[in-house]
Protein backbone atom coordinates (compact mmCIF):
# COMPACT_ATOMS: atom_id res chain seq x y z
CA UNK A 1 0.00 0.00 0.00
CA UNK A 2 1.21 3.48 -0.87
CA UNK A 3 1.04 5.39 2.43
CA UNK A 4 1.95 9.04 2.98
CA UNK A 5 1.56 11.56 5.80
CA UNK A 6 -0.13 14.83 4.88
CA UNK A 7 0.98 17.43 7.42
CA UNK A 8 0.81 21.11 8.27
CA UNK A 9 3.64 21.65 10.74
CA UNK A 10 2.57 25.22 11.48
CA UNK A 11 -0.68 24.10 13.11
CA UNK A 12 0.58 20.67 14.22
CA UNK A 13 -2.02 18.62 12.31
CA UNK A 14 -1.61 15.59 10.07
CA UNK A 15 -3.44 12.66 8.55
CA UNK A 16 -2.66 9.46 6.67
CA UNK A 17 -3.36 9.13 2.94
CA UNK A 18 -3.30 5.64 1.46
CA UNK A 19 -3.72 4.49 -2.13
CA UNK A 20 -5.26 1.09 -1.44
CA UNK A 21 -4.62 -1.90 -3.77
CA UNK A 22 -8.37 -1.92 -4.49
CA UNK A 23 -8.02 1.48 -6.16
CA UNK A 24 -9.76 3.39 -3.36
CA UNK A 25 -8.06 6.36 -1.70
CA UNK A 26 -8.26 6.08 2.10
CA UNK A 27 -7.71 9.14 4.31
CA UNK A 28 -7.43 8.51 8.05
CA UNK A 29 -7.37 11.38 10.55
CA UNK A 30 -7.09 10.01 14.11
CA UNK A 31 -8.06 12.62 16.72
CA UNK A 32 -6.96 11.97 20.30
CA UNK A 33 -9.32 12.54 23.22
CA UNK A 34 -12.43 12.47 21.02
CA UNK A 35 -15.30 10.14 21.89
CA UNK A 36 -16.82 9.78 18.43
CA UNK A 37 -15.81 8.95 14.87
CA UNK A 38 -17.18 10.12 11.53
CA UNK A 39 -16.77 8.25 8.26
CA UNK A 40 -17.65 9.11 4.66
CA UNK A 41 -17.43 6.77 1.69
CA UNK A 42 -17.72 9.01 -1.35
CA UNK A 43 -17.56 8.88 -5.11
CA UNK A 44 -16.36 11.72 -7.31
CA UNK A 45 -19.75 11.73 -9.02
CA UNK A 46 -22.48 14.33 -8.80
CA UNK A 47 -25.40 15.81 -10.66
CA UNK A 48 -23.18 17.57 -13.24
CA UNK A 49 -21.79 14.22 -14.45
CA UNK A 50 -24.31 13.39 -17.15
CA UNK A 51 -21.76 12.94 -19.96
CA UNK A 52 -18.95 10.43 -19.53
CA UNK A 53 -16.79 7.79 -21.18
CA UNK A 54 -14.55 4.90 -20.12
CA UNK A 55 -12.01 2.86 -22.08
CA UNK A 56 -14.83 0.36 -22.66
CA UNK A 57 -16.98 2.94 -24.50
CA UNK A 58 -16.57 3.90 -28.13
CA UNK A 59 -18.10 7.32 -27.55
CA UNK A 60 -19.37 9.53 -24.74
CA UNK A 61 -22.52 8.37 -22.96
CA UNK A 62 -25.28 10.82 -21.97
CA UNK A 63 -27.66 9.88 -19.12
CA UNK A 64 -30.75 11.63 -17.69
CA UNK A 65 -30.36 14.55 -15.29
CA UNK A 66 -30.85 13.60 -11.65
CA UNK A 67 -29.58 10.04 -11.97
CA UNK A 68 -26.72 10.50 -9.44
CA UNK A 69 -29.23 11.57 -6.77
CA UNK A 70 -31.60 8.75 -7.79
CA UNK A 71 -28.79 6.22 -7.43
CA UNK A 72 -27.96 7.51 -3.96
CA UNK A 73 -31.58 6.92 -2.87
CA UNK A 74 -31.61 3.35 -4.16
CA UNK A 75 -28.24 2.20 -2.88
CA UNK A 76 -29.38 1.93 0.74
CA UNK A 77 -31.65 -0.99 -0.17
CA UNK A 78 -30.84 -4.62 -0.91
CA UNK A 79 -32.94 -7.77 -1.28
CA UNK A 80 -33.05 -8.37 2.49
CA UNK A 81 -33.23 -4.98 4.26
CA UNK A 82 -31.91 -1.45 4.03
CA UNK A 83 -28.76 -0.07 5.60
CA UNK A 84 -30.69 2.20 7.99
CA UNK A 85 -32.11 -0.89 9.72
CA UNK A 86 -28.60 -2.22 10.27
CA UNK A 87 -27.38 1.10 11.65
CA UNK A 88 -30.38 1.27 13.99
CA UNK A 89 -29.07 -1.88 15.70
CA UNK A 90 -25.60 -0.39 16.25
CA UNK A 91 -26.82 3.03 17.41
CA UNK A 92 -25.01 4.94 14.65
CA UNK A 93 -26.39 7.98 12.87
CA UNK A 94 -26.30 7.41 9.12
CA UNK A 95 -27.08 9.51 6.08
CA UNK A 96 -26.05 10.27 2.51
CA UNK A 97 -25.98 13.25 0.17
CA UNK A 98 -25.59 14.07 -3.48
CA UNK A 99 -24.15 17.41 -4.50
CA UNK A 100 -23.25 18.85 -7.88
CA UNK A 101 -19.89 17.07 -8.00
CA UNK A 102 -19.91 14.25 -5.44
CA UNK A 103 -22.02 11.62 -3.66
CA UNK A 104 -21.20 10.36 -0.16
CA UNK A 105 -22.54 7.85 2.35
CA UNK A 106 -21.72 8.48 5.98
CA UNK A 107 -22.17 7.53 9.60
CA UNK A 108 -21.15 8.89 12.98
CA UNK A 109 -20.88 6.84 16.14
CA UNK A 110 -19.34 6.67 19.60
CA UNK A 111 -19.32 2.87 19.78
CA UNK A 112 -19.08 -0.19 17.51
CA UNK A 113 -17.03 1.71 14.93
CA UNK A 114 -15.66 -1.39 13.18
CA UNK A 115 -19.15 -2.90 12.86
CA UNK A 116 -20.50 0.35 11.42
CA UNK A 117 -17.63 0.60 8.96
CA UNK A 118 -18.36 -2.91 7.72
CA UNK A 119 -22.00 -1.95 7.12
CA UNK A 120 -20.90 1.12 5.14
CA UNK A 121 -18.38 -0.68 2.94
CA UNK A 122 -20.73 -3.59 2.31
CA UNK A 123 -23.89 -1.81 1.22
CA UNK A 124 -22.17 0.80 -0.94
CA UNK A 125 -20.43 -2.01 -2.85
CA UNK A 126 -23.56 -4.15 -3.27
CA UNK A 127 -26.13 -2.45 -5.54
CA UNK A 128 -29.57 -4.00 -5.81
CA UNK A 129 -32.06 -2.53 -8.26
CA UNK A 130 -35.29 -4.02 -9.59
CA UNK A 131 -37.83 -2.65 -12.05
CA UNK A 132 -40.41 -2.41 -9.26
CA UNK A 133 -38.25 -0.52 -6.73
CA UNK A 134 -36.92 1.83 -9.39
CA UNK A 135 -40.44 2.70 -10.53
CA UNK A 136 -41.59 3.24 -6.94
CA UNK A 137 -38.74 5.70 -6.33
CA UNK A 138 -39.82 7.84 -9.28
CA UNK A 139 -42.92 8.91 -7.39
CA UNK A 140 -40.99 9.66 -4.21
CA UNK A 141 -38.32 11.76 -5.94
CA UNK A 142 -40.96 13.40 -8.14
CA UNK A 143 -42.68 14.69 -5.01
CA UNK A 144 -39.33 15.90 -3.66
CA UNK A 145 -38.71 17.86 -6.88
CA UNK A 146 -42.15 19.48 -6.73
CA UNK A 147 -41.58 20.41 -3.08
CA UNK A 148 -38.36 22.24 -3.95
CA UNK A 149 -40.11 24.07 -6.80
CA UNK A 150 -42.28 25.73 -4.15
CA UNK A 151 -39.38 26.59 -1.83
CA UNK A 152 -38.49 30.31 -2.26
CA UNK A 153 -34.92 29.93 -0.98
CA UNK A 154 -34.23 27.01 -3.29
CA UNK A 155 -35.85 28.62 -6.31
CA UNK A 156 -34.10 31.97 -5.98
CA UNK A 157 -30.75 30.15 -5.95
CA UNK A 158 -31.41 27.74 -8.84
CA UNK A 159 -33.07 30.41 -10.95
CA UNK A 160 -29.86 32.37 -10.47
CA UNK A 161 -27.72 29.47 -11.66
CA UNK A 162 -29.97 29.06 -14.69
CA UNK A 163 -29.54 32.76 -15.44
CA UNK A 164 -25.73 32.49 -15.10
CA UNK A 165 -25.07 29.34 -17.10
CA UNK A 166 -26.03 28.44 -20.65
CA UNK A 167 -24.84 24.82 -20.78
CA UNK A 168 -23.19 23.82 -17.50
CA UNK A 169 -25.30 21.08 -15.80
CA UNK A 170 -24.99 22.95 -12.50
CA UNK A 171 -27.99 24.93 -13.76
CA UNK A 172 -30.16 21.82 -13.32
CA UNK A 173 -31.60 20.83 -9.94
CA UNK A 174 -29.54 18.07 -8.31
CA UNK A 175 -32.64 15.85 -8.23
CA UNK A 176 -33.28 16.48 -11.94
CA UNK A 177 -36.76 17.15 -13.31
CA UNK A 178 -39.93 15.09 -13.26
CA UNK A 179 -39.41 14.52 -17.00
CA UNK A 180 -35.74 13.50 -16.70
CA UNK A 181 -36.20 10.99 -13.85
CA UNK A 182 -39.03 9.34 -15.79
CA UNK A 183 -36.30 8.13 -18.20
CA UNK A 184 -34.32 6.36 -15.46
CA UNK A 185 -34.48 2.57 -15.37
CA UNK A 186 -32.68 -0.31 -13.70
CA UNK A 187 -30.18 -0.72 -16.56
CA UNK A 188 -29.14 2.95 -16.46
CA UNK A 189 -28.66 2.81 -12.69
CA UNK A 190 -26.37 -0.21 -12.99
CA UNK A 191 -24.51 1.49 -15.83
CA UNK A 192 -23.83 4.61 -13.77
CA UNK A 193 -23.04 2.58 -10.66
CA UNK A 194 -20.47 0.41 -12.46
CA UNK A 195 -18.90 3.51 -14.01
CA UNK A 196 -18.74 5.92 -11.07
CA UNK A 197 -18.68 3.59 -8.06
CA UNK A 198 -15.45 2.06 -9.32
CA UNK A 199 -13.08 2.30 -6.33
CA UNK A 200 -10.54 4.22 -8.42
CA UNK A 201 -13.10 7.05 -8.38
CA UNK A 202 -13.85 6.79 -4.64
CA UNK A 203 -12.51 8.08 -1.32
CA UNK A 204 -12.97 6.75 2.21
CA UNK A 205 -12.45 9.54 4.75
CA UNK A 206 -12.50 8.87 8.51
CA UNK A 207 -11.83 11.22 11.43
CA UNK A 208 -12.07 10.95 15.20
CA UNK A 209 -11.69 8.08 17.66
CA UNK A 210 -10.88 4.86 15.81
CA UNK A 211 -8.12 2.28 15.52
CA UNK A 212 -6.08 2.77 12.34
CA UNK A 213 -4.81 -0.82 12.11
CA UNK A 214 -8.24 -2.40 12.64
CA UNK A 215 -9.71 0.01 10.10
CA UNK A 216 -7.15 -0.99 7.48
CA UNK A 217 -7.77 -4.68 8.22
CA UNK A 218 -11.46 -4.14 7.42
CA UNK A 219 -10.58 -2.25 4.25
CA UNK A 220 -8.22 -5.01 3.13
CA UNK A 221 -10.98 -7.57 3.67
CA UNK A 222 -13.97 -5.72 2.21
CA UNK A 223 -12.77 -3.35 -0.50
CA UNK A 224 -13.11 -5.16 -3.82
CA UNK A 225 -10.28 -4.55 -6.26
CA UNK A 226 -11.42 -2.51 -9.26
CA UNK A 227 -9.82 -2.17 -12.66
CA UNK A 228 -9.16 1.45 -13.64
CA UNK A 229 -11.22 2.09 -16.77
CA UNK A 230 -9.86 5.61 -17.36
CA UNK A 231 -13.09 7.44 -16.63
CA UNK A 232 -13.53 10.74 -18.47
CA UNK A 233 -16.17 13.28 -17.42
CA UNK A 234 -16.88 16.37 -19.47
CA UNK A 235 -18.61 19.62 -18.67
CA UNK A 236 -20.03 21.31 -21.81
CA UNK A 237 -18.26 24.42 -23.08
CA UNK A 238 -19.68 27.57 -21.57
CA UNK A 239 -19.89 31.09 -23.03
CA UNK A 240 -18.17 33.79 -20.98
CA UNK A 241 -21.27 35.97 -20.50
CA UNK A 242 -24.21 35.22 -18.20
CA UNK A 243 -27.25 33.79 -19.98
CA UNK A 244 -29.71 36.32 -18.53
CA UNK A 245 -29.28 39.53 -16.54
CA UNK A 246 -32.44 39.15 -14.48
CA UNK A 247 -35.08 36.55 -13.61
CA UNK A 248 -38.13 37.01 -11.35
CA UNK A 249 -40.81 34.60 -10.13
CA UNK A 250 -43.63 34.88 -7.60
CA UNK A 251 -43.98 32.45 -4.71
CA UNK A 252 -45.36 32.43 -1.20
CA UNK A 253 -42.89 34.38 0.97
CA UNK A 254 -42.94 37.27 3.45
CA UNK A 255 -40.84 39.66 1.37
CA UNK A 256 -38.69 39.51 -1.78
CA UNK A 257 -35.59 37.29 -1.80
CA UNK A 258 -32.63 37.93 -4.08
CA UNK A 259 -29.42 36.28 -5.28
CA UNK A 260 -26.86 38.45 -7.10
CA UNK A 261 -24.37 36.24 -8.96
CA UNK A 262 -21.03 37.06 -10.61
CA UNK A 263 -19.87 34.60 -13.25
CA UNK A 264 -16.23 33.50 -13.41
CA UNK A 265 -14.42 31.65 -16.21
CA UNK A 266 -13.61 27.98 -15.74
CA UNK A 267 -10.73 27.32 -13.33
CA UNK A 268 -8.56 24.38 -12.32
CA UNK A 269 -9.14 22.97 -8.82
CA UNK A 270 -5.99 24.67 -7.47
CA UNK A 271 -6.91 28.00 -9.05
CA UNK A 272 -10.41 27.70 -7.59
CA UNK A 273 -9.04 27.01 -4.09
CA UNK A 274 -7.02 30.23 -4.10
CA UNK A 275 -9.85 32.22 -5.71
CA UNK A 276 -12.25 30.90 -3.06
CA UNK A 277 -10.16 32.37 -0.24
CA UNK A 278 -9.34 35.61 -2.06
CA UNK A 279 -12.88 36.42 -3.19
CA UNK A 280 -14.45 35.46 0.13
CA UNK A 281 -12.05 37.89 1.81
CA UNK A 282 -12.78 40.50 -0.85
CA UNK A 283 -16.58 40.32 -0.58
CA UNK A 284 -16.49 40.27 3.22
CA UNK A 285 -14.11 43.24 3.35
CA UNK A 286 -16.12 45.35 0.91
CA UNK A 287 -19.70 44.29 1.65
CA UNK A 288 -19.80 42.02 4.71
CA UNK A 289 -21.51 42.58 8.03
CA UNK A 290 -18.68 44.55 9.59
CA UNK A 291 -18.24 46.82 6.56
CA UNK A 292 -19.35 50.45 6.33
CA UNK A 293 -21.44 49.48 3.28
CA UNK A 294 -23.48 46.95 5.26
CA UNK A 295 -24.12 49.41 8.07
CA UNK A 296 -25.31 52.10 5.68
CA UNK A 297 -27.57 49.75 3.71
CA UNK A 298 -29.01 48.26 6.91
CA UNK A 299 -29.77 51.66 8.43
CA UNK A 300 -31.53 52.68 5.21
CA UNK A 301 -33.73 49.59 5.43
CA UNK A 302 -32.51 48.20 2.11
CA UNK A 303 -31.17 44.97 3.64
CA UNK A 304 -31.64 43.03 6.88
CA UNK A 305 -29.72 40.44 8.89
CA UNK A 306 -30.21 37.80 6.17
CA UNK A 307 -27.75 39.65 3.89
CA UNK A 308 -24.83 37.36 3.07
CA UNK A 309 -21.79 37.38 0.77
CA UNK A 310 -19.57 34.56 -0.43
CA UNK A 311 -18.52 32.15 -3.13
CA UNK A 312 -20.24 29.07 -4.56
CA UNK A 313 -17.92 26.73 -6.41
CA UNK A 314 -17.23 23.15 -7.38
CA UNK A 315 -15.86 21.07 -10.22
CA UNK A 316 -16.37 23.16 -13.34
CA UNK A 317 -18.17 26.17 -11.83
CA UNK A 318 -17.33 29.26 -9.75
CA UNK A 319 -19.78 32.03 -8.83
CA UNK A 320 -19.66 34.98 -6.44
CA UNK A 321 -22.99 35.25 -4.58
CA UNK A 322 -24.64 38.11 -2.68
CA UNK A 323 -28.01 37.11 -1.23
CA UNK A 324 -30.67 38.16 1.24
CA UNK A 325 -34.08 39.79 1.56
CA UNK A 326 -35.07 43.28 0.46
CA UNK A 327 -38.14 45.20 -0.60
CA UNK A 328 -35.94 46.77 -3.31
CA UNK A 329 -33.63 44.00 -4.59
CA UNK A 330 -32.74 45.78 -7.84
CA UNK A 331 -31.62 48.85 -5.89
CA UNK A 332 -29.51 46.57 -3.68
CA UNK A 333 -27.79 45.16 -6.76
CA UNK A 334 -27.16 48.63 -8.17
CA UNK A 335 -25.71 49.78 -4.86
CA UNK A 336 -23.54 46.65 -4.50
CA UNK A 337 -22.11 47.08 -8.00
CA UNK A 338 -21.56 50.79 -7.46
CA UNK A 339 -19.69 50.10 -4.23
CA UNK A 340 -17.43 47.52 -5.85
CA UNK A 341 -16.63 49.92 -8.68
CA UNK A 342 -16.05 52.81 -6.25
CA UNK A 343 -13.60 50.73 -4.22
CA UNK A 344 -11.44 50.14 -7.28
CA UNK A 345 -10.40 53.75 -6.89
CA UNK A 346 -11.04 54.46 -3.22
CA UNK A 347 -9.60 51.05 -2.18
CA UNK A 348 -11.06 48.71 0.47
CA UNK A 349 -10.34 49.38 4.15
CA UNK A 350 -6.99 47.72 4.89
CA UNK A 351 -7.73 47.20 8.60
CA UNK A 352 -11.10 45.67 7.73
CA UNK A 353 -9.27 43.23 5.43
CA UNK A 354 -6.82 42.29 8.19
CA UNK A 355 -9.72 41.62 10.57
CA UNK A 356 -11.53 39.48 7.98
CA UNK A 357 -8.33 37.58 7.22
CA UNK A 358 -7.80 36.73 10.93
CA UNK A 359 -11.44 35.72 11.30
CA UNK A 360 -11.32 33.48 8.22
CA UNK A 361 -8.13 31.81 9.39
CA UNK A 362 -9.57 31.36 12.88
CA UNK A 363 -12.78 29.81 11.58
CA UNK A 364 -10.84 27.31 9.46
CA UNK A 365 -8.68 26.37 12.44
CA UNK A 366 -11.66 25.97 14.75
CA UNK A 367 -13.33 23.67 12.22
CA UNK A 368 -10.58 21.15 12.99
CA UNK A 369 -12.25 20.64 16.36
CA UNK A 370 -15.19 18.82 14.76
CA UNK A 371 -14.83 15.21 13.58
CA UNK A 372 -17.60 15.84 11.02
CA UNK A 373 -15.92 18.94 9.59
CA UNK A 374 -12.52 17.25 9.46
CA UNK A 375 -13.72 14.11 7.67
CA UNK A 376 -15.79 16.17 5.23
CA UNK A 377 -12.95 18.61 4.51
CA UNK A 378 -10.54 15.75 3.84
CA UNK A 379 -13.01 14.10 1.45
CA UNK A 380 -13.64 17.36 -0.43
CA UNK A 381 -9.94 18.16 -0.66
CA UNK A 382 -9.01 14.71 -1.92
CA UNK A 383 -11.62 14.88 -4.66
CA UNK A 384 -10.30 18.32 -5.65
CA UNK A 385 -6.73 17.03 -5.77
CA UNK A 386 -5.45 19.23 -2.95
CA UNK A 387 -4.44 18.82 0.71
CA UNK A 388 -7.08 19.24 3.40
CA UNK A 389 -4.80 21.95 4.86
CA UNK A 390 -4.63 23.93 1.61
CA UNK A 391 -7.39 26.39 2.54
CA UNK A 392 -5.73 27.05 5.91
CA UNK A 393 -2.41 27.73 4.16
CA UNK A 394 -4.07 30.02 1.62
CA UNK A 395 -6.00 31.86 4.34
CA UNK A 396 -2.75 32.53 6.20
CA UNK A 397 -0.97 33.77 3.08
CA UNK A 398 -3.66 35.92 1.42
CA UNK A 399 -2.61 39.57 1.20
CA UNK A 400 -4.26 42.95 0.80
CA UNK A 401 -2.68 43.19 -2.65
CA UNK A 402 -4.38 39.90 -3.58
CA UNK A 403 -7.84 41.34 -2.98
CA UNK A 404 -6.99 44.60 -4.76
CA UNK A 405 -5.94 42.58 -7.80
CA UNK A 406 -9.07 40.40 -7.51
CA UNK A 407 -11.33 43.44 -7.34
CA UNK A 408 -9.74 44.84 -10.50
CA UNK A 409 -10.24 41.50 -12.30
CA UNK A 410 -13.84 40.98 -11.17
CA UNK A 411 -16.17 41.51 -14.14
CA UNK A 412 -18.89 43.30 -12.19
CA UNK A 413 -21.14 43.66 -15.22
CA UNK A 414 -21.02 39.93 -16.01
CA UNK A 415 -23.64 39.33 -13.36
CA UNK A 416 -27.32 38.60 -12.90
CA UNK A 417 -29.99 38.94 -10.24
CA UNK A 418 -32.56 36.31 -9.33
CA UNK A 419 -35.62 37.55 -7.43
CA UNK A 420 -38.52 35.76 -5.76
CA UNK A 421 -41.40 38.15 -5.05
CA UNK A 422 -44.33 37.43 -2.73
CA UNK A 423 -47.50 36.27 -4.48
Amino acid sequence: MNREIIENQKIGEKYIRIKHPSGCTICLYPMENYSSAYALFGTNYGSVDTTFKTDEDEDFVVVPEGIAHYLEHKLFENDECDAFELYAKTGANANAFTSFDKTAYLFSCSQKFEENLEILLNFVQEPYFTDETVQKEQGIIGQEIKMYLDDPGWRVFFNGLQAVYHNNPVRIDIAGTVESIAKINKELLYRCYNTFYNLNNMVLSIAGNFDVDKTLEICDRLLKKSADHKLEKIIPDEPYEVKEKSVTVKLSCAQPLFNIMYKFPKMSDKEAAKAYIVYNNLFETCLGRTSAFYTEMYEQGLINETFNVGVFNGRGFFVGVIDGESKEPQIVMDRVNSELKRLRTAKPDRQEFENIKKRTYGELLSSLGSVENVATSVLNAEMAGISAFEYIRLAAEVTYDNIIEALDKLDIDNSCISIVEPV
